[in-house]
Formats: structure tokens, C-alpha cells, sequence
């Protein structure tokens, strides 16, 4: 009878370990052969490899049962880092973040996404370059790279889709022109979507079901469902700025050339228009959330009436999605409990008593770093996968060479 053939440390073998060990967790050469029903010289060869790749490293000694002490060894945090990057209407955001999700700097600038690709994403090349060097880094040591955008995205090209506050924008290849600078996998997806991530990887890792709301320039949602982004077909799920409401504004314009989307009724601008309409100095939607906090009674009616209107279209998707959670964040999540009671007054009205019997309906506290956190958390997913850590193994160990 043939003798079975050896098993090799190649890196397709080591991924299996490697994917044990991303909890962070340090464990003895036994344990990693006892949870992985490994023979201890198989641990130890796939281990070999990752320990040369800097993806895991030794952490001192497990206590001895009689004998030499085992090494215990973890995920190498610093082995490689991620750049997250936030672009916004006005502002762009980078961060640096490690293997293990930690932020290890972050800088954000005013930006005009209105300028168009090129001079945008020079400055976030930019930016990346000065976090590197303030760390001691090299472009080398970067694995991967999260986006986030203002507008519609097909995520599996990470090209932008007729966004319409992006002007020149429309089938821009991210991706490639990032490469130049960075030759690694670079993910890319609309704002929104990287927002209801970082909420969900942060506050509500435990959550299976989770609706994410923005509500600032634009209003469009984030929807985690079986703990998985759910993206659509194209990439358009989630957006409720261009539903039609119900019973009000139904003559009003909205820039996507509909008329009565919940966009132009509810979202920042919006209420900052009708305030000034109405004999109030409201320029801006940071205007209209400064008067909130002043109680003037006039911003604080307005704010929660354009609640209503969005819990008209949320109570719509609870019925449908039935989320344990509806996370509120943007800028206009900063008028706190007066646009939520508008949402929550409809949203429990309207809704199947089923689907609200364990709902909870709340602000974020991540104060805009919502989306770092979840480019971070969507592009980290990517280079830590099993395809991905071979990649890594096999760049390693082609730079040893």
C-alpha cells in the first residue's frame, strides 16, 4: 500500500492556521494542533511559514507541564496596515490602521469632492504618504485600501456610478489610479455603506440585523442583515433618499430630477431652506443643528417634522428588513433626541407590531469616524481572507528573496 503523501507548508496549508488565529488570541503549537485536528509536525511547518511572512510572532511562554515552557504565538498586528479613506462632500479623511483593527493615525482635511478624481485622490495619496512616514513606514508595508464615496458605487469595480454631487467622478477607476502609488487590492463602496460597517463592527458586532441611516447633505442607508452588508444587485441597495413621500412635498424638486424624494424634504439642506423660508438667518444645515441647541422653537419643529418624514419611508423598511437596530448618524444626527422622537413616532406607529416588539431606534456616537472605522473593517475582511493571506505569504516571501 502507497504510504500517504507528506503535508507541506505551502500557503495554501498555512491559511488554515492563520484564519485560527485572527482572534488575537496566543496559543501553544498543542492547542493550534488540538482546534485544527493537525499532527503536530504539520502545525509546526505551517507555522515555520507564518512566523517567515511576520503574520504571526512569538509571545513568550505558555506555563510548563514538566519540561521546556511551549511558545505561545499571536497575530502580528504591525506585521502590515491598512489605509482607510473617507471622502466626504467637503473633507477627506486617512487613517492607518493595523492588522488588528487598531487606528494607529488618522488625519482629515477640507476637500472639494467637486474638484474631480484626480486632484482628490493626489491629496489622499498625499495624506497616506505623511501617516507612513510619521510611523515609520514604507508604501510597502501597506496591505490593502478601504473607500468610502459620496455617491453610488459598483463595488466590484470600485468605479462610481452617475454619483450626482461628483461631478467627473461617473466610471472614474479608483482602484487603478490608487495602484499606481499602492500596488494592493483596493476596495471601494459608497459612504453609507462603510458607515453602517463601522457602526456594526464597532457598537453591534452581535447583531445579525442592522439598518444604518444618514442623514446630513443626502439621506441613504446601510443594511446589515445575517451580520453581511447587503449591496443590491448593482450596488444601490439602501437608497432611501429618492423614495417618494407620502402626503407631502410631492412638488418639490430633488437633484436626481424626481419631485417629493424624502432627500428633498428631509435632509439637511432642506430644513435649512424652509427655516430661512420662513423669516429665520438658517443658511446651512450646521445652522440648522446650532439653532436646535439654542431650543429655538421654530429649527426644533422643523427638525422633528422632517423625523416624521424619514420614519414614514423607515417604517416601510422595518416591516421588510425587521432590524433589531436603526442607527441614525450624519450630520443632522447632531440635533439628538428631536429628530429621533420624529422617527420613532412614526416608525412604531406605522410598523408591524412584530417587527417593533424588540426594535431599538438610536443616534450614533462615533461622531463621523463611521466611515474610517468601516473602511478599515470592509478592506481588513478582504486582505486577512484566506486568498488574500496567500497573497501576502507569497509577497514576503518573494522580498526575502
Amino acid at each position: 500500500m502507497d504510504s500517504p503523501a507528506p503535508q507541506t507548508s505551502t500557503p495554501t496549508a498555512a491559511r488554515e492556521v492563520f484564519q485560527l488565529m485572527r482572534d488575537g488570541r496566543a496559543r501553544t503549537k498543542a492547542e493550534i494542533a488540538e482546534l485544527t485536528s493537525l499532527a503536530r509536525s504539520t502545525v509546526s511547518a505551517r507555522l515555520d511559514l507564518l512566523l517567515s511572512a511576520g503574520l504571526l510572532v512569538p509571545v513568550g511562554e505558555a506555563a510548563s507541564t514538566g519540561g521546556r515552557p511551549p511558545l505561545r504565538f499571536a497575530l502580528n498586528a504591525a506585521s502590515y496596515a491598512v489605509l482607510a479613506v473617507d471622502l466626504g462632500a467637503s473633507h477627506a479623511a486617512v487613517a492607518i490602521v493595523d492588522l488588528a483593527g487598531e487606528v494607529l493615525d488618522e488625519v482629515t482635511v477640507s476637500s472639494d469632492i467637486t474638484e474631480g478624481p484626480k486632484p482628490v485622490l493626489d491629496r489622499v495619496t498625499g495624506l497616506a504618504r505623511r501617516l507612513l512616514a510619521n510611523q515609520g513606514l514604507t508604501p510597502d508595508a501597506v496591505a490593502g485600501i478601504g473607500v468610502g464615496v459620496p455617491g453610488p458605487v459598483e463595488h466590484s469595480t470600485g468605479r462610481p456610478a452617475n454619483p450626482p454631487i461628483m461631478p467627473g467622478w461617473h466610471d472614474f477607476d479608483i482602484p487603478a489610479y490608487l495602484g499606481v502609488t499602492f500596488p494592493v487590492p483596493v476596495l471601494v463602496d459608497n459612504d453609507v455603506n462603510v458607515m453602517a460597517l463601522g457602526e456594526h463592527t464597532t457598537r453591534w458586532p452581535e447583531t445579525s440585523d442592522l439598518l444604518y441611516v444618514k442623514v446630513a447633505t443626502g439621506i441613504g442607508s446601510g443594511i446589515i442583515s445575517n451580520r453581511r452588508l447587503v449591496r443590491g444587485a448593482l450596488g444601490s441597495a439602501g437608497d432611501l433618499g429618492h423614495v417618494q413621500v407620502s402626503g407631502r412635498g410631492e412638488d418639490v424638486a430633488c437633484r436626481c430630477g424626481n419631485l417629493g424624494c424624502l432627500e428633498a424634504v428631509a435632509a439637511g439642506p432642506a430644513i435649512a431652506k424652509e427655516l430661512s423660508e420662513s423669516g429665520l438667518t438658517i443658511e446651512s444645515p450646521q445652522d440648522v443643528v446650532a439653532a436646535v441647541e439654542r431650543g429655538e422653537v421654530e429649527a426644533v419643529r422643523a427638525v422633528r417634522e422632517a423625523g416624521r418624514a424619514i420614519g414614514s419611508v423607515l417604517a416601510t423598511c422595518v416591516s421588510l428588513l425587521n432590524p433589531s437596530v436603526v442607527v441614525v448618524g450624519g450630520s443632522m444626527s447632531a440635533t439628538g433626541e428631536y429628530l429621533l422622537a420624529g422617527i420613532r413616532e412614526v416608525v412604531y406607529r406605522r410598523s408591524l407590531p412584530l417587527a417593533t416588539h424588540q426594535l431599538r431606534i438610536v443616534s450614533s456616537p462615533l461622531h463621523g469616524r463611521e466611515a474610517l472605522v468601516g473602511a478599515a473593517a470592509m478592506v481588513l475582511e478582504d486582505v486577512l481572507s484566506p486568498r488574500s493571506v496567500d497573497a501576502l505569504i507569497e509577497r514576503r516571501s518573494r522580498a526575502s528573496a
